[in-house]
């Protein structure tokens, strides 16, 4: 049966087989984020997801798209890319709607452009100011509000600077291959460093409660997939490496889980008021 379809369709098992592990490589990328999506949905809780697993994945496949006008590799993973940048950016709205909702007094409004607030426009008008002056104090651009702005357009220009600078850069230096391959590293390393965000998110906390235990198991199943894949299809050295340590990542999270299970059901019960 396997020689009639592949002389009348140029088909084998082979390529079905192949087929089917592309598919799984960029629908599996996204499916783990599912459970914590509905659970934040559910119970309009964002506090227990760091919003830094979704900087390290956008950088990560950013980083990862402009490797591959560098160095060509199998498409699927290019689309892996695409579809789990649009995913974060779902992941993010969802937080960012849900934090706003859950204010019980009104906090400052945080954004990414470089503008004073309104306290620093009164003080400029009062001091007479002029626009070519320096103003007072910028209070979107401090370090610690990085990544915790309030509304989502802030995300989105972010990484829309980065996308433009990182593909201003390669396009430069796209014919020198140690900066390629360096891109390749990066993009790679950074996604294998996405559980660290969660693992010091859950060490702060000292509990889980709040993370999805299946995002992070469906996390663990993912990359020991794509770490096996990566092998066999001799992706280079880059891939299979960081993969190796993103499921390492994950075995210490999915620890995390069990060394604070106590806290983690008392943290529940107080949400849920028994």
């Amino acid at each position: 049966m396997d020689w009639i379809i592949s002389d009348e369709l140029g088909l084998t098992v082979g390529h079905l087989v192949g087929w089917g592990a592309a598919g799984a490589m960029i629908v599996g990328g996204v499916a783990p984020y599912i459970p914590q999506y509905r659970q934040i949905k559910r119970t309009q809780d964002a506090e227990g997801f760091s919003l830094y697993v979704c900087l390290a994945l956008l950088i990560a496949n950013t980083l990862r798209i402009l490797f591959w006008f560098g160095k060509r590799y199998e498409l699927p993973l290019l689309i892996q890319s695409i579809v789990m940048n649009i995913t974060m950016f779902v992941m993010i709205h969802l937080c960012v709607t849900v934090r706003k909702k859950n204010q019980i007094i009104r906090a400052r409004e945080r954004i990414f452009t470089a503008q004073p607030d309104e306290t620093a426009r009164w003080l400029d008008q009062r001091s007479g100011i002029a626009g070519g002056e320096k103003p007072h104090r910028f209070y979107d651009m401090e370090r610690k509000y990085f990544w915790a702005w309030t509304d989502f357009q802030s995300y989105v220009d972010c990484m829309l600077v980065f996308s433009v600078l990182g593909a201003a850069i390669t396009y430069l230096l796209i014919e020198f291959s140690p900066f390629v391959e360096l891109i390749g590293f990066l993009a790679l390393f950074t996604e294998a460093m996405l559980g660290a965000p969660q693992i010091a998110k859950n060490h702060q906390n000292k509990s889980t409660e709040g993370m999805s235990v299946s995002m992070v198991i469906m996390w663990t199943c993912g990359d020991v997939f794509k770490t096996a894949y990566f092998v066999l299809r001799e992706a280079p050295p880059q891939f299979w490496v960081c993969g190796s340590l993103q499921v390492s990542l994950d075995v210490v999270i999915l620890l995390q889980v069990w060394l604070y299970r106590h806290n983690t059901a008392a943290a529940r019960r107080l949400r849920r008021g028994d």
